[in-house]
């Protein structure tokens, strides 16, 4: 083996080809930063750009890395890293604008080969949680989505929210407690 060998086959196809390797990345990890990015920003919309943005600033990265940094790379965090920094962003940006007119919303339109029921019953559950998720505080928020949406262990969360292992499970506790709590009082 070279000193840039990889036993991890994606870490070893984003060494042999990029594109090629990439493609692989944005396969394996697509649904998973998506779901994220929905959970962190509560709309669709919004995390259809999160997720994209998350995956061109990823791209563009890869770009300019040295073999050693790719082979060193752990996808998962790295990504979640990239997309907390752009929700962070889009959060600051947005506070410092006046709210979109809701009536700009385009009309979701629904398959008619579903399951109407089901997909009421999944929309208005999922609905539920990103409006009682956006209610927490920001670093709970993330914190929560990291550990129960994405499932990343602690230190990962650590790593990628720059704080403390501990604040991390603070976090955790304190953001699942207030949404206990949000969700009996529906």
């Amino acid at each position: 083996m070279s000193e840039f060998d990889c036993p991890d086959p994606l870490r070893k196809a984003l060494l042999d080809d990029l594109d090629q390797g990439f493609a692989e990345l944005y396969g394996a990890y697509r649904g998973l930063v998506f779901s994220a990015a929905l959970r962190l920003s509560g709309r669709w919309a919004d995390a259809e750009d999160l997720t994209a943005e998350a995956f061109l600033r990823a791209y563009r990265a890869l770009a300019g890395y040295d073999p050693g940094r790719i082979a060193e790379l752990r996808p998962r965090a790295w990504l979640m890293t990239i997309l907390m920094n752009i929700w962070r962003n889009c959060a600051r940006t947005k506070s410092r604008k006046p709210p979109p007119d809701l009536r700009e919303e385009p009309i979701e339109e629904i398959d008619p080969g579903q399951d109407v029921e089901g997909t009421a019953v999944r929309h208005e559950t999922g609905q539920e949680l990103a409006e009682m998720l956006g209610l927490l505080p920001e670093e709970q928020r993330a914190a929560v989505v990291l550990r129960h949406v994405v499932d990343l262990p602690v230190s990962e969360i650590a790593t990628v929210m720059k704080i403390p292992q501990g604040t991390v499970k603070s976090h955790v506790s304190r953001g699942l407690k207030r949404l206990r709590a949000l969700g009996g009082a529906r």
